[in-house]
């Protein structure tokens, strides 16, 4: 029997020249390519279509809570009209109160029993209070979201830009100057007071040259200057009223004291152009809180947004003015508080802070109404502060515009 020699072989290498065998590290690695190269495709496309989902899941949820607090504030208008209508020094029962607004407002065929008073101080006196104060807040609240919008400034409200002076300055004029009249409802004071709250807009869009393409921290800065600048003309004038100071006084604090149809029907034109113009912004908006020259790379016409925001915020803020005094606190926080529930898209913003803005207005005045007709603007600011305040506390996350 022979030997068979041995064949000599490489290190490494199979006997009888077979192919070398891949070491296990290499086998694993080919194996997890292979795995990869099949598998990879599969989960970035389960990946993608998750954060689809959670997208879309997002968007509904967000949809959900714009729709309930829209259906919410609709609910807080009638409640807050009916009661704004019926409660006073005479107490007229929601049955009554509802049957009178059915059958004179919307024609429905109901069984009269009510008084003649009973509907008199239903249609002639409260519910022009409750519209006008409906209007109003509506309007500072769109003011104000439009103007946190515009300056990015979560302090900026209607009266940022020198309207509050202007008005001011112009009320306290009305009640100085013994001139006697009335222009479609109005007396000197109110129509001063919206001649002076757009001429202080008008001032500092000139002196912050507004129209051209530049921050407006300008706007903002300018805003401030010519305020204290208006208030010094304030303070002489008051100084110099005498006996109309207490009037001037009531005038600054605000009120819907003695309002009538013919004041609502004359400020109901500015509130609603105005006011049309700014629920129609909201894409504007949501561009412009990126920044202006994001804004413009994108294709927005910043220059003529500028324009029309504050050509439309001091329309409807002078008309506020006019009607009922200046009210604070409504322009600054409403919008804030919608922010907090429904996050800061500019196209729920808008007409979530008009209904609420509303809202809380005209239950304030029934408020200020109730103890004896207190100016409104304390109302407000008793009211909304600790509101407000309860709010950003129960806020799970930091809060921007």
């Amino acid at each position: 029997m022979v030997a068979t020699p041995r064949a000599r072989s490489e290190p490494g290498a199979p006997a009888g020249g077979a192919p070398p065998a891949a070491p296990a590290a290499v086998v694993v690695g080919a194996g997890r390519r292979a795995v990869g190269a099949v598998t990879g495709p599969v989960v970035g496309a389960v990946t993608g279509r998750a954060a689809v989902l959670d997208v879309a899941q997002l968007l509904a949820h967000a949809r959900r809570r714009e729709l309930a607090l829209a259906v919410a504030g609709c609910v807080a208008l009638v409640l807050v009209l009916i009661a704004g209508v019926g409660l006073g020094e005479v107490v007229i029962p929601p049955a009554d109160t509802i049957a009178i607004l059915a059958h004179r407002l919307l024609g429905w065929p109901v069984a009269h029993g009510w008084s003649a008073a009973d509907e008199t101080i239903v249609l002639q006196l409260r519910l022009p209070r409750v519209i006008a104060a409906m209007a109003v807040g509506a309007s500072l609240a769109l003011a104000g979201t439009a103007l946190q919008g515009l300056l990015r400034n979560p302090l900026a409200d209607p009266y940022v830009l020198g309207t509050a002076s202007g008005a001011a300055l112009g009320a306290a004029l009305g009640v100085v100057i013994p001139l006697p009249g009335m222009v479609l409802g109005f007396g000197l004071l109110q129509v001063l007071a919206f001649a002076g709250a757009l001429g202080a807009v008008l001032l500092v869009y000139r002196l912050s040259r507004a129209g051209q393409l530049a921050s407006m921290t300008g706007v903002l800065l300018t805003g401030y200057a010519v305020s204290s600048l208006l208030a010094a003309g304030l303070a002489i004038t008051m100084w110099l009223s005498g006996d109309g100071l207490r009037q001037i006084f009531y005038f600054l604090l605000g009120s819907f004291d003695g309002v009538a149809w013919p004041q609502v029907a004359a400020a109901a034109v500015p509130l609603l152009a105005g006011g049309v113009v700014l629920l129609t912004r909201g894409r504007a908006l949501n561009a412009l809180l990126l920044g202006e020259e994001t804004a413009a790379h994108l294709g927005l016409d910043v220059r003529r947004e500028r324009v029309v925001l504050l050509a439309a915020t001091s329309l409807v803020t002078a008309a506020s003015v006019a009607i009922a005094g200046l009210i604070g606190f409504v322009g600054l926080v409403v919008p804030h508080v919608v922010r907090l529930v429904v996050g800061p898209d500019g196209r729920a913003v808008l007409p979530l802070s008009a209904i609420w803005g509303a809202a809380f207005l005209a239950a304030c005045d029934l408020l200020a109404r109730i103890p004896g007709d207190i100016p409104v603007g304390v109302v407000t600011a008793l009211v909304g502060a600790p509101f407000f305040l309860w709010i950003l506390r129960r806020a799970h996350s930091g809060y921007e515009l």
